[in-house]
């Protein structure tokens, strides 16, 4: 597939066709997401693909608590937990206590555990160069030694006709999945990628247009065109 055509079409896909992925197709994307770039090129992330039945069935019902909390945000019209006050998170925007009560089922969570590949992507903490350390806001820096990589796992499938989506809901319950899978006291959960043939491909996806996000020299300069 044209490069131009597979960024223009890598969705998020959450459906999936009742069909295996191999292994091999499986190492292919591996190998081709490895050449993300990393601060120091130090590459400090581990791949678990996650395939034992029970771990997968405890991995989902940590998602459902995550995406609860997440759902419970945007029933008042909420970013969940965005740091929007003084650009830091303080405490969440609703009361957790009470995110449980009013669940609405979401076939992707529910059924997050029958996904043909899950793969749970985490990161040595102590080889990311985190620059924005210290600054007087929420620290965003670091990701981009990991999720350049996440990405191109979605941009290497998307070439082979495999869809897939990246999501953070997981880290909620990090500690959780930490002794699930015997994490090492440095790394941190990064994304959970779920992958598989789409039910449905799309052709095309929305975004605002250039000239809505790129200025010249200020926010308030002229739309870059």
């Amino acid at each position: 597939m044209e490069f131009d055509r597979v960024v223009r079409t890598t969705a998020s896909v959450r459906e999936f066709e009742d069909r295996v992925v191999s292994d091999a197709d499986l190492y292919e994307l591996l190998e081709l997401a490895r050449f993300a770039p990393s601060g120091g090129n130090r590459q400090g992330w581990t791949v678990l693909v996650i395939k034992d039945r029970q771990l997968r069935e405890s991995i989902r019902d940590l998602y459902v608590e995550g995406w609860a909390e997440y759902q419970a945000h945007q029933r008042v019209g909420k970013v969940p937990f965005a740091p929007i006050e003084n650009r830091k998170w303080t405490k969440p925007a609703v009361d957790l206590s009470i995110a449980f009560e009013t669940r609405t089922p979401f076939y992707f969570s529910d059924n997050l555990d029958k996904v043909p590949v899950l793969l749970a992507v985490f990161v040595d903490m102590g080889a990311l160069a985190v620059l924005d350390n210290g600054l007087d806001r929420q620290s965003i820096v670091g990701g981009a030694s990991v999720y350049p990589f996440a990405y191109n796992i979605l941009l290497a499938a998307n070439a082979k006709g495999i869809g897939g989506v990246l999501t953070t809901t997981l880290c909620r319950r990090e500690d959780q999945v930490a002794r699930l899978v015997n994490m090492p006291g440095s790394y941190g959960l990064a994304a959970l990628i779920a992958l598989g043939y789409p039910k449905k491909k799309l052709t095309s996806l929305k975004r605002a247009p250039v000239e809505e996000f790129t200025f010249v020299d200020r926010f308030d300069g002229d739309p870059f065109r």
